[in-house]
């Protein structure tokens, strides 16, 4: 459990057993460190992925790496900007914006700081979201008339939303079209209803790209953008994302939701320019197929 250096100031360290994440960095760490902080901080990485939370399961052969405290984490991230856009490639584990119950570990709070360095008056709006535990590319506007532009001319300005995800077992067609009708529950829990027209359409394009006996890989088209479409989708025909006990899955492979937001190609509303972003898939993924 020694610490490796491979670059200035940054520590590594491997995974001997399985354990949480604070048990580990308490053993693992010299005295003077204190954890907590460094957590909070955002200057603990677990295979290459900023984490915050205490309880991380954290499986053997897993890297921890302690960044320096002066390190912003949060603009590794950072895949495009401009005037008008920001493009960040979101960790998971991270909210896109606050809750009632966590305030202050969002990428909007992020990016927000992240404009005010450079501008005190800079200000960060959100268009879209990502859940919590998925990860990759997630857009936001620098102005608020930006915003209102993108959201109301979303559907014409985003040519391809891509995920990939990792799902339990393996599909019966390589490739397909999955489309149902979704309601929401007043407890916010999205579900398909079954029948044709009873609720808003959801249209989800997928392609195996590895599988195993317990597990495949696929890649994700978004035809329409609904709330949860690609986990109620994938759990109705008995595939649920790995680590999604909400929609069905029974494991959880890789400690984490298996669902990365890798591409979005949209057209700059103000220059015309049609541009693609991609968020590179976090090794974690590939586990499985090893």
């Amino acid at each position: 459990m020694s610490a490796i250096k491979k670059e200035p100031g940054i520590r590594e360290y491997t995974v001997a057993e399985d354990c949480e994440l604070l048990a580990f960095l308490s053993a693992a760490l010299p005295a003077r460190d204190n954890a907590k902080a460094l957590l909070k901080y955002r200057a603990v990485y677990v295979d290459g992925a900023v984490t915050t939370q205490y309880n991380h399961a954290l499986t053997r052969g897993q890297t921890v790496a302690i960044a320096p405290r002066n390190r912003r984490a949060e603009l590794d991230g950072i895949l495009y900007e401009d005037a008008e856009i920001i493009v960040f490639n979101k960790p998971a584990g991270l909210l896109s914006i606050a809750t009632e119950r966590e305030r202050e570990n969002t990428a909007y709070r992020m990016l927000t700081e992240h404009v005010r360095s450079g501008d005190a008056r800079g200000r960060i709006f959100v268009v879209h979201r990502l859940d919590r535990d998925t990860s990759g590319v997630l857009l936001a506007a620098k102005t608020e008339g930006m915003k209102r532009l993108l959201q109301d001319n979303w559907a014409e300005l985003v040519k391809t939303r891509g995920y990939t995800a990792l799902v339990e077992g393996r599909l019966a067609e390589r490739s397909g079209t999955l489309r149902s009708w979704l309601r929401e529950t007043s407890t916010h829990v999205v579900y398909e209803s079954g029948v044709e027209g009873d609720g808003v359409e959801a249209v989800t394009e997928y392609r195996v790209l590895r599988e195993s006996a317990a597990y495949s890989l696929l890649d994700i088209r978004l035809k329409t953008g609904r709330k949860n479409q690609i986990r109620v989708q994938l759990g109705g025909i008995g595939h649920p994302v790995a680590g999604d006990k909400k929609y069905g899955a029974a494991t959880s492979p890789i400690k984490r939701l298996g669902l990365h937001a890798h591409l979005l190609e949209i057209e700059h509303p103000v220059t015309g320019e049609l541009m693609s972003f991609a968020a590179t898939l976090p090794g974690v993924f590939l586990r499985p197929f090893a």
